[in-house]
Order: C-alpha cells, then sequence, then structure tokens
C-alpha cells in the first residue's frame, strides 16, 4: 500500500474500476462512518469534559480507530480471499485464544464485565476482534460442508461451540447470540438440512433460556424490559431514559448538539445508546433516513451474493451482511424498547475500537466479493468458478 492510501484512506482512485456494487457499499460504509463520527462527537463531549477532562477525549481516539480500520478496509479490499481463507483458522484460533485469556483473570472489567484485554494504555475486546474470522471460517467450513467426514464435521461443530461458549461466559450473552446467528444463517445459505438448523437453533434458544434463569442480571434485564415503568429509577431507567430521548426528538429532531439526554440523563450515551441520541437530535426523519441507509446497505450485500458464482464468497457475503446489518437493527431495537436491554455496540457509531475494526474488516470483505465476482465475469466470459 503507498504512502499516499495509508495517509489518506478514504482516498482511492481505484475505484473507478470496480463493479457498480462495489462502489456503491464503499459509498454507503463512507457515508456511515462519517455521520457516526459526526453523531459520536456530540454525543460524548459532555461526560468526556467531566469525566476526562478533554471534551474531544472519546471523539480523537475514535479517529484514530477509525484511521486504522480504513486502512485495514483497503488492505483487505486489494487481498484475494483465497489467501484471506488460507488463514482464517488460525485468526480465529488466535481469537479463541484472547478470549480464553479474559476468562483466566487477564481481562480488565468495563461494566461489570470481563471482555476486555489491556495491551498498554489500548483495550481490546476479542468477541468483537472475532466477528470477520468466524464469517471467514464459517464459511469455509459450511461451504465445504459435504466433502467433509462426519468426524471432520462434529470437530468444527464443536470449535464454534467453544468460540460461542467462550463469549458467553464473560458473560456477552448479546455477542453470542449475534455469533451463533451468523454462523446458523450461514449454514442455511450453504443448503445445511432444515432439521439439523432447527435441532441447533433449538439448543441455541435452550442454552440462552439457561443462561437467563443462572445469570440474575440477565433476568432483571427481560423484567425491566416487558415493563420499565415499574422500577424507573431502578432496573428500568436505561431504557426510560432512552425512550424520553427518542420520544423528544419529535418529527424534527432537538438539533445538532441539542440532545438534553446526553448531559448525564442517559447512561453510556456515547456506546450502547447512541442512537437515541441521534434520534433525540435528528428525529424522526433522521431516524427513517438512517433506517433507509441500513436497508439499502442490506439490499447491496444480499445483490453482492447473489452475483458471486462462487459458493464460499457468497457466504461470506452473506454472513457478513448479517453481522453489520443485524447488529444495528438489534441495537436500534434495545435503544427503542422492542428488545431487551444487551451490550451491543452500533456499528460505526458506537465509540470503540474493536467494534469499528470489525466492522469496516466485515464491509470490506463484502466489496472484495463484489470485486472477485466481476473479475471472474470479465475474465471467464461467463464460466463458473469452482
Amino acid at each position: 500500500m503507498n504512502i499516499f492510501r495509508l495517509v489518506f484512506p478514504f482516498f482511492d482512485p481505484d475505484v473507478q474500476n470496480w463493479s457498480t456494487e462495489a462502489r456503491l457499499l464503499r459509498w454507503l460504509t463512507c457515508i456511515w462512518v462519517l455521520v457516526g463520527l459526526v453523531v459520536l462527537f456530540s454525543a460524548s463531549y459532555a461526560v468526556a469534559d467531566v469525566e476526562q477532562g478533554d471534551g474531544l477525549y472519546y471523539f480523537k481516539r475514535q479517529l484514530i480507530w477509525t484511521w486504522v480500520g480504513l486502512v485495514g478496509f483497503n488492505t483487505i479490499v486489494r487481498t484475494p480471499l483465497a489467501n484471506l481463507l488460507k488463514v482464517s483458522g488460525l485468526l480465529l484460533f488466535v481469537s479463541m485464544g484472547l478470549l480464553l485469556l479474559t476468562l483466566i483473570g487477564l481481562g480488565s472489567t468495563v461494566n461489570g464485565a470481563t471482555r476486555w484485554l489491556s495491551v498498554g494504555p489500548i483495550l481490546l475486546q476479542p468477541s468483537e476482534l472475532m466477528k470477520p474470522f468466524l464469517v471467514l471460517q464459517g464459511a469455509r467450513i459450511f461451504g465445504n460442508w459435504n466433502r467433509f467426514g462426519i468426524g471432520a464435521q462434529l470437530a468444527w461443530l464443536g470449535i464454534f461451540a467453544l468460540a460461542l461458549v467462550e463469549i458467553l461466559l464473560q458473560p456477552n450473552l448479546s455477542t453470542t447470540a449475534l455469533c451463533g446467528m451468523t454462523l446458523w444463517f450461514i449454514a442455511i445459505a450453504a443448503g445445511m438440512r432444515w432439521r439439523d438448523l432447527l435441532g441447533v437453533g433449538l439448543l441455541g434458544v435452550l442454552t440462552a433460556i439457561l443462561s437467563i434463569s443462572i445469570k440474575s442480571y440477565q433476568r432483571r434485564r427481560i423484567l425491566s424490559f416487558m415493563d420499565p415503568w415499574k422500577d424507573p429509577r431502578g432496573d428500568g431507567y436505561q431504557l426510560v431514559q432512552s425512550i424520553y430521548a427518542i420520544g423528544s426528538g419529535r418529527l424534527t429532531g432537538m438539533g445538532y448538539g441539542l440532545s438534553k439526554q446526553k448531559l448525564f440523563y442517559l447512561p453510556i450515551q456515547y456506546t450502547d445508546f447512541i442512537f437515541s441520541i441521534f434520534a433525540e437530535e435528528f428525529g424522526f426523519l433522521g431516524c427513517v433516513l438512517f433506517l433507509l441507509l441500513i436497508l439499502f446497505y442490506g439490499t447491496i450485500s444480499m445483490i453482492i451474493a447473489l452475483k458471486s458464482n462462487h459458493r464460499i464468497y457468497r457466504l461470506i457475503a452473506v454472513g457478513s451482511m448479517v453481522v453489520i446489518v443485524g447488529q444495528a437493527l438489534l441495537n436500534i431495537g434495545v435503544a427503542t424498547g422492542v428488545l431487551p436491554t444487551t451490550g451491543l455496540p452500533l456499528p460505526l457509531f458506537s465509540y470503540g475500537g474493536s467494534s469499528s475494526l470489525a466492522s469496516l474488516f466485515l464491509a470490506a470483505l463484502i466489496i472484495r466479493v463484489a470485486r472477485e465476482s466481476s473479475q471472474v465475469q470479465a475474465i471467464s466470459l461467463g464460466s463458473q468458478p469452482s
């Protein structure tokens, strides 16, 4: 990668040679990133000024993470998927090893959960960083499922299950559910038998029920979700304040920077509940536009997947789309009270380096699928790649 692309990762003169879908998705990703930075600046300034003595504290760090993520983004869109698939298994095991470190006392605890590893002043969240590698390896395994013997199939199912259990034990039920659903949808797209898929889905539901029955804080979240006004100053406080913020936005919003709920009424307003601040400042119309962006993003991603003639590459696009779009919809569902409170960030909006890196890497994978599909069609004149 040349120095210009390293210093200015937003600019890429080669984009004009990409397929229409790849260019569209790149522009949508850039718009999503820029809007997210604008919203984060507003949502985080007041709390950063009080807690850190610098209103730009979180914004500056997010800028650095975004730059790092875009450099990785540009690297991935130029790297053949075959090369990425060769190392996906190794990188998945490395991620699982990092997850294990958080479970044996070497992790950093934030808000009661030990999900981070400290590397000097930097906090990394292995469960977020694992997502691109889980998608790549899941596509590789389920795309070649019928070529494996029963022993290899059971072994890989066990490895995927172990990865999910590691995330669950942090504890992190929401990310566990998202990763599990991602693998499930990849398996569906791969054409696996519905009998097996339903069995695995039922096992996942039972695991979630067991986790909720054991973890008292998860039970309280479910109960507060059902009736947050029953305890508006306790377990229901976060959701009540979130709903107040969204309702205060009305049709056109209170105006950029004018949110009242971000002034220490709504907790973690620059991470898990940043959508509430966005809704308060930009109103119903702003929310509709953002939802349309997500819808358009998912539609373009599915078009890319359907156009791909390579089985595994198609699954990579599907899995990456499920993580990005699914996580965004789950976060919005939590903020609006449609779903129980979880710890899932809003992709490319919420503060957090690991989440930003994972989202940008996943977006790059979809674009890479689009690029390779157009190259195959142009070179092979309609022949089907294996």
